[in-house]
């Protein structure tokens, strides 16, 4: 009517008016004369306008009825996390609830669809939060504050640091910088990339077609690198040498990334850096992957141990004269027993396995014994409890063992293999990767990678 009467006073006719009114809208003569009774009863009487006749309270939804809305609102919400539509259905069709809210038959599914998203549910995929992980776990906090904190603040203050001046990055005079070397601390870590990993989004024209696709990641080239905000990757200063590693991981290839590549890995950086860094005191930083950290087979450990006087040993690969695993006819390593190495006690070593010309020579002395030279009472003690009380110690031979300084600090087969030519080595806490900024690095080669055409 609005339009209609704005369109007359603006010199149409009244007629033509009406018709460009009801046009407008989509609408045809019928509208038109209806809009100009309308507009005729709007002029004589201007309290006079039209109502539609399915207007009125009847016409609105019983879901704005805050009791309902409350009453079903409690119970969905008692129902959990994974509610349906036809839970309302449900719960209105009890008797009481109907006659309590004055329904004289069910809702359709369509309605309850409607009622949950007027109790303010969607249907949609859950907002992840942050992932839950160790953390705060007990031994890692333990490590963290510990170990792995006091280890990298003794280090910091050899360390070079940069600042922003002027729009560019200027390295900052240490103090001490006469006195002593720098430390570059180089982190490391491996990363995969799949044949298949390409870019999902583009611009895509309006004919183009579907095109087959193939199933799976395809194949995968592992990459494992050093980095550090010093240098950059690991490589010597005209880039002719890198201590990248490309490993194509996988049965059947070249297998899988052990601790045997990641020794040798750490020997081709150590004899890159002893080569053209030699100004400079280096760390090696790893993470806590169980391929890192690693020990002897044969280094002092409480597993399965016996309690009492016995032929034991450790199991441990067979190896060739080439330095290889043996495997067995069917494909398996082959296994032998060896003898565990000796502990230490107050300084001193102590064997644990009786020496020659004892009645037991060459078996192993048991738990209860080696304790008992440590000043150890074990007498009603059991070998190992089933589940050892948080926080004991001393529960059980097993436990009191464990908890041994030369059982802890068992040397792992990287850092002694790195100390050996100088190289520190630090692990970061476990479930810690936002420590190791080369995992920013890996994030943004996978980016250029994904632009580049499926290989």
């Amino acid at each position: 009517m609005q339009y209609f009467l704005h369109a007359y006073v603006n010199g149409d006719t009244w007629t033509n008016a009406a018709l460009n009114t009801a046009k407008f809208i989509g609408r045809g003569k019928y509208l038109s004369r209806k809009v100009r009774g309308w507009s005729t009863a709007f002029i004589l009487d201007r309290e006079d306008l039209p109502v539609s006749k399915y207007g009125g309270a009847w016409t609105k939804s019983r879901i704005h009825d805050e009791d309902l809305k409350s009453e079903l609102l409690t119970h969905l919400q008692s129902l959990g996390k994974y509610v349906t539509a036809t839970a309302i259905i449900d719960y209105l069709g009890q008797p009481d609830v109907a006659k309590r809210y004055r329904l004289k038959k069910a809702i359709s599914l369509a309605t309850a669809e409607r009622w949950m998203s007027g109790c303010g549910f969607r249907w949609t995929m859950a907002r992840g939060g942050q992932y839950v992980d160790g953390h705060e776990r007990d031994d890692v906090v333990t490590y963290r504050q510990s170990i792995f904190l006091p280890a990298w603040y003794a280090l910091e203050p050899r360390m070079r640091r940069w600042s922003v001046i002027g729009g560019e990055l200027v390295e900052e005079q240490a103090q001490d910088a006469d006195s002593q070397s720098h430390i570059v601390a180089w982190f490391h870590d491996e990363s995969t990339f799949y044949a298949h990993d390409r870019r999902k989004k583009r611009w895509i024209h309006g004919s183009e077609t579907p095109t087959p696709q193939p199933k799976g990641e395809g194949s995968l080239l592992m990459a494992a690198d050093f980095v550090s905000a010093d240098y950059g990757w690991l490589c010597s200063p005209d880039r002719n040498e890198s201590a990248r590693v490309l490993f194509c991981a996988g049965k059947g290839r070249d297998g899988y990334f052990s601790n045997d590549e990641i020794i040798r890995h750490a020997e081709k950086a150590m004899a890159i850096l002893e080569r053209y860094y030699q100004h400079d005191d280096h760390v090696f930083i790893f993470d806590n992957a169980p391929t890192h950290v690693k020990r002897a087979d044969c280094s002092v450990s409480a597993r399965n141990m016996p309690k009492g006087c016995k032929e034991w040993g450790i199991d441990v690969p067979v190896w060739d004269a080439n330095g290889k695993i043996v495997l067995g006819p069917d494909g398996r390593t082959l296994m032998t027993k060896a003898c565990i190495s000796n502990g230490f006690f107050n300084g001193s070593p102590q064997e644990f396995y009786w020496p020659e010309g004892h009645k037991h020579a060459g078996k192993f002395k048991g738990m209860a014994q080696i304790l008992t030279e440590r000043g150890y009472d074990v007498t009603n003690l059991k070998a190992q409890c089933k589940q050892c009380a948080s926080g004991a110690t001393t529960c059980c031979c097993w436990r009191i063992l464990f908890n041994q300084p030369d059982f802890i600090n068992v040397e792992m087969i990287l850092e002694s293999t790195c100390s050996a030519r100088g190289f520190q080595v630090i692990y970061l806490p476990k479930f810690h990767c936002e420590l190791n900024f080369i995992e920013q690095c890996w994030g943004y080669a996978k980016r250029i990678y994904r632009c580049y055409p499926m290989s």
